[in-house]
């Protein structure tokens, strides 16, 4: 291309840069005699203004040959006042031999049309540089209507072919592609960089139309931005994809200019690609901890791993099954699988997942790909094919026509290991339009099934801790015991945070004189310590309260000072009721309550009617374990036939992001809308819509009903 080589080089002269009347030059080579004056273009134009403009003037006869150069004209061509004998001959001497065919045809072409000409050529000056010339004329006609003489102008473009071949070279020299069309959509320019992305040399290229020699374009947002361009005069600048045979994604931005359009062209495949990439892990990092946080929050072994089919889908693949595996104490006996989650991320192929889990196990063969991966603890993958091989480790029936309709192309069975064993197994497909999962998606399906493997067994352990700690804290709590007309209930409820046994403790049991003691307390604490102490005050209050028959009041203070006598270093809040009934009481169904409050909750009392209310008569007094010589009150209470006391520890009302007086309320709410419930079902229902999932702290509640007509023996319900 001009520009690309140097100015003194033969080379092709560069196309017209703007759409002008062309003008003819003389024959190249043939003779004139001899020099006639210079025509009136000069005068017309005014020689000074020709002057000025550096532009010189010729004029042709074509009949006699005879060809006249002004003085500036001279001068560029470099002929001396004696040198130039008026012939185009000597003109055709001083072109560059490389240009002297292709303005020789210009000029043919001039004639035979009778229009005008414009081309530009170079001069070779005698101890002088080649010089770019660029000559305009028009053919003047005779009386035959024939062309009779050719008049024009040139002047030196030497200067200006040297600005555009420094731009030329810059355009090629750029690492971006850069390709100019005019107002046809013909290329008019492609550098070096526009050949490679565009996959096609300049050659082929300069001089055709884009949307013939691209046409895949047509319809896409490339089309789009060049028309909005071209329609707009305003810059356009977008990203997009641009179909086979390029394949690939540019970054655009497209100008117009007077003579078209010039578009720049970046690849960013590998940007998106390394993007798309960065993204993919980061989503993948982003999974395996939203898969640590989700197995956590729950200790329910089952439940926790079951959450992985909808968080691995889509990540990891198209879908999944969860399948658990059940260990036997004994080690010869076989482990047994259940399918326990799945997912797929199409919801309309999802019942089909459904119904091929809830078959595939009973129709697995013995060289399955989820035996393999159960038999050998190791990742087993089926990296195409899936469909077929899954089915061949299918007995015929349900489970393999299913599979054959979700068409999974590859897939991976990955084992949770947890302390030595397989827990659980996890079965990942993707569809054949995904492929098989990526060495990087592998390695953190491998990380998430760690973690879900220890996730699962900690739950394992933990439920095991706490299934003793729970046996271990009600075999320290003896079943209530109470008279024939009164039903006493109570449910314990151990904290869901920490697999210990905790300090709530209630109990209920006779004196000697046949009255009832019914005690709630709470050890300040939630370790072995507290239960211990719990323990300790629990025997503590029954004895002295069976062998001395004091009030409430009485055996709270003696018990406190058994406490700083013994140096029992805890505190603890209790609640002593003891229920007085007379002969006559209990034919009526009545009860006196008589009670002392050493800093807990006070009880709520159902009526017969329904209605609840705090009971209160006087103020509670301090914690045991303040105070060995603190004075103990006592108040009473008549219970009427169908009344309900129920007494409870401070984890039933007390939350972390409400108000012991806001979990009061909701509490009298709750016992308002049960108030005509059988005594266990209420106690169930007062645990089930206070208390959340996951109680913070363990809580007791303690329910005693007076029941004439319903006599029972009194029960507590684990």
């Amino acid at each position: 291309m001009p520009g690309s080589r140097s100015d003194l080089e033969p080379s092709e002269p560069t196309a017209p840069t703007a759409a002008a009347p062309p003008v003819p030059v003389p024959r190249v080579g043939e003779p004139a005699p001899v020099a006639a004056p210079a025509p009136s273009l000069a005068s017309a134009l005014g020689s000074g203004a020709v002057e000025s403009a550096q532009i010189g003037t010729y004029a042709w006869d074509l009949t006699t040959g005879e060809l006249a150069l002004d003085e500036q004209l001279m001068a560029v061509f470099g002929f001396g006042s004696d040198e130039f004998d008026g012939t185009i001959g000597a003109v055709g001497e001083r072109l560059h031999p490389h240009d002297r065919p292709r303005v020789a045809r210009a000029f043919e072409l001039a004639v035979e049309s009778q229009g005008y000409l414009e081309i530009e050529f170079r001069v070779l000056v005698p101890h002088g540089d080649a010089r770019w010339v660029l000559a305009r004329g028009r053919l003047v006609q005779g009386g035959d209507g024939r062309p009779a003489r050719a008049v024009g102008a040139a002047f030196d473009a030497t200067a200006r072919q040297q600005g555009e071949a420094r731009t030329a070279r810059l355009l090629e020299a750029m690492p971006t592609a850069f390709f100019s069309v005019d107002a046809e959509w013909r290329f008019t320019y492609v550098n070096s960089e526009a050949e490679q992305l565009l996959r096609r040399p300049r050659e082929e290229l300069l001089g055709g139309t884009l949307w013939e020699l691209f046409p895949e374009t047509r319809g896409t947002e490339f089309e789009t931005g060049y028309l909005r361009a071209a329609h707009t005069g305003e810059t356009v600048g977008f990203e997009a994809h641009h179909p086979a045979p390029l394949d690939a994604i540019f970054e655009v931005r497209a100008w117009p200019g007077p003579d078209g359009l010039a578009v720049y062209l970046q690849d960013v495949t590998e940007r998106h690609r390394a993007q798309r990439a960065s993204e993919h892990s980061a989503r993948l990092e982003r999974l395996k901890a939203q898969v640590t946080d989700r197995l956590t929050e729950t200790l329910d072994a089952e439940q926790s791993v079951s959450r992985l089919a909808t968080l691995l889908v889509p990540t990891l693949a198209d879908w999944c099954i969860v399948t658990v595996v059940d260990h036997a104490d004994d080690p010869a006996t076989p482990p047994v699988m259940r399918d326990v989650g799945f997912a797929h991320r199409d919801a309309r192929l999802l019942p089909l997942v459904a119904r091929y889990a809830g078959r595939r196990l009973e129709s697995l063969r013995d060289d399955s790909y989820v035996e393999r991966s159960l038999r050998t603890a190791q990742v087993v993958e089926v990296r195409s094919g899936a469909t077929e091989a899954v089915r061949a480790v299918l007995a015929p029936g349900e489970a393999r026509d299913v599979l054959t309709r979700l068409a999974p192309g590859s897939g991976a069975v990955l084992p949770l290991r947890g302390r030595g064993r397989t827990l659980a197994l996890v079965s990942l497909f993707n569809g054949p339009g995904r492929g098989p999962m990526t060495r990087q998606e592998l390695r953190a399906a491998q990380d998430i099934a760690g973690r879900a493997g220890l996730a699962l067994d900690n739950a394992r352990l933990y439920r095991q801790q706490r299934h003793l700690a729970e046996e271990l804290q009600r075999s320290l709590l003896a079943e209530p015991a109470g008279p024939e007309h009164v039903q006493i209930v109570a449910r314990y409820v151990p904290a869901a945070e920490a697999a210990e046994v905790g300090g709530d403790w209630y109990d209920a049991f006779p004196q000697r004189n046949g009255d009832t003691v019914v005690v709630i307390g709470d050890v300040l604490g939630h370790d072995s310590a507290a239960a211990a102490t719990m323990g300790q005050l629990r025997a503590a209050l029954r004895g002295i309260a069976v062998a001395t028959g004091a009030g409430p009041a009485e055996l709270l203070g003696v018990v406190d000072q058994t406490m700083h006598t013994l140096r029992t270093p805890t505190m603890a809040t209790a609640f002593v009721a003891r229920l007085e009934h007379s002969c006559e009481q209990a034919a009526r169904g009545e009860a006196t309550v008589r009670w002392s409050n050493a800093g807990h909750p006070s009880p709520l009392l159902i009526g017969p009617d329904g209605t609840v209310e705090d009971v209160v008569g006087v103020r509670p007094d301090l914690l045991l374990g303040v105070d060995p010589d603190a004075t103990r009150s006592e108040a009473t209470r008549t219970l009427q036939p169908g009344a309900t006391l129920v007494l409870f520890t401070d984890g039933l009302v007390e939350r972390r992001d409400e108000s012991i007086s806001d979990g009061l309320a909701r509490l009298r709410t709750t016992l308002e809308e049960l108030a005509g419930r059988d005594l266990d079902d209420l106690c169930d229902q007062v645990v089930a819509r206070m208390l959340p999932s996951r109680p913070q702290d363990d809580v007791v509640v303690l329910a005693l009903r007076l029941d004439p007509v319903r006599a029972r023996a009194p029960e507590v319900v684990r």
